[in-house]
């Protein structure tokens, strides 16, 4: 069985690998909840449903250099000057921030395949 897990022990572990994924497509109950929140926001619609990347950046290409702190500024404010807008009037965001940042960043590090997900253990 081919294992690409991250468990998180530590906290300092935890920060640096805020998801866990077995087999690139059963993730956690927080990272899929990322997923589920990026799909009910439809962000595809910019990002490609493969976070390559369409009218806004790649996604897989950008977290690679952006922190955490960034990533949610970025999305709760937006930057409206380059078309994003901002998200803070989502319960749905505000309540999953972290969680879609876990899926956003498994996917930019290539632990997380493209497509749908299932939730680990289930």
């Amino acid at each position: 069985m081919a294992l690409a897990m991250c468990v998180a022990a530590p906290a300092a572990l935890a920060d640096a690998t805020p998801y866990q994924v077995v087999d690139g497509n059963k993730v956690d109950a927080r990272t899929m909840s990322g997923w589920r929140t990026w799909r009910a926001l439809a962000c595809e619609r910019c990002h490609g449903a493969q976070q390559e990347g369409a009218v806004g950046p790649a996604l897989t290409a950008s977290m690679k250099g952006l922190s955490k702190e960034d990533f949610k500024k970025t999305v709760l404010q937006g930057r409206i000057d380059k078309g994003m807008p901002n998200f803070d009037g989502s319960q749905q965001v505000v309540d999953n921030i972290d969680n879609l940042y876990a899926y956003l960043k498994g996917r930019s590090d290539g632990a997380i395949a493209p497509g749908k997900l299932q939730e680990a253990g289930k």
